[in-house]
């Protein structure tokens, strides 16, 4: 049995944490409410295709009905157009994907990434079970994968959370990464998500790869995604510090961070990775909220859904 580290505030996250996490999900209107509809929930709910919808009733048909709902044996009983009336399903299946591999274990700003990982999940599990909707999910690392069955219980979460913390603390640098983990943890997500689910994907944005996005592509033609790839301010730009050494596990690295062409050439892979993602998004047609661990989890993501904030950049 594991045992678990005290936690390092900024650095390794605890079990209470994350449970914590759950009184800060009023800052944040991820779901809808009946008085209040989330741009989150809106986009995903505008464009479910049919899916994660339960059948309502039939009437007769109006003007502006969809003729794809036009139900044809009562048409074809009653010799007048009737058409088949659907709601939003209740609850839908929420499956929080997170990574916690070597390579988010870092940070140079409030937090490493692998912490801010874990919030965002956290946050995002509370809010879905106060929604009333079923939460699991799927935490991976570089040689590990956890999956937790969506159940509408707080067990449920609080088993993927523990799960969550468990992975964060065994951590450390002298691990060796799998570049395919997140290939094969989207692969399992496609085998066991039921259509209709809304999947959560939190990872590296170095994770990326050719393979993830055929991947990702291919989870969209029966789930909703929402996308929130995690970085670094020094994913983006090098300091101008002189001459910096990097060592991991034997291999070492020396990069003079004074050279401006190689300062720039830095600049331009991580610009690219942006872009790659944002494109991504824009042809899935899926929602995408980068997170940085250059500011407060809670503080970006009232960003990214809150249209009527001051000041909103995003």
């Amino acid at each position: 049995m594991t045992t678990l580290l005290p936690s390092e505030p900024g650095i390794r996250v605890s079990l209470a944490e994350l449970i914590e996490m759950r009184h800060r999900v009023r800052e944040v209107q991820l779901f809808s409410t009946p008085s209040q509809r989330s741009p989150l929930i809106g986009l995903h709910h505008s464009k479910l295709r049919g899916r994660g919808v339960d059948f309502d009733q039939v009437r007769v048909y109006q003007a502006g009905d969809d003729v794809r709902s036009i139900d044809w044996r009562v048409t074809a009983r009653t010799q007048e157009p009737h058409t088949k009336l659907f709601h939003e399903e209740r609850e839908r299946p929420i499956f929080i994907m997170v990574e916690q591999s070597c390579r988010l274990f870092f940070g140079s700003g409030l937090m490493f990434k692998s912490v801010l990982a874990a919030q965002a999940a956290s946050l995002i599990g509370w809010a879905a079970l106060g929604h009333n909707d079923r939460v699991g999910g799927l935490v991976f690392g570089d040689n590990e994968h956890y999956e937790i069955k969506p159940r509408r219980s707080k067990q449920s979460l609080l088993q993927l959370l523990n799960r969550l913390v468990r992975v964060n603390q065994s951590l450390h640098t002298e691990t060796e990464p799998d570049r395919d983990a997140f290939n094969i943890a989207l692969r399992r997500a496609r085998e066991v998500l039921r259509p209709g689910s809304l999947v959560i994907v939190i990872c590296d944005e170095r994770a990326l790869t050719e393979g993830a996005e055929q991947q990702l592509s291919l989870l969209s033609r029966h789930c909703d995604l929402l996308l929130l790839p995690v970085s670094d301010p020094l994913d983006h730009a090098l300091p101008a510090a002189g001459l910096l050494r990097f060592a991991e596990r034997g291999a070492q690295l020396e990069l003079d961070t004074l050279n401006y062409e190689l300062r720039q050439t830095y600049r331009a892979q991580a610009e690219a990775r942006v872009a790659r993602w944002e494109l991504l998004a824009q042809k899935l047609r899926v929602l995408l909220m980068p997170l940085s661990t250059q500011s407060e989890m809670v503080e970006q993501l009232r960003e990214y859904l809150n249209p009527e904030r001051p000041g909103k950049s995003r």
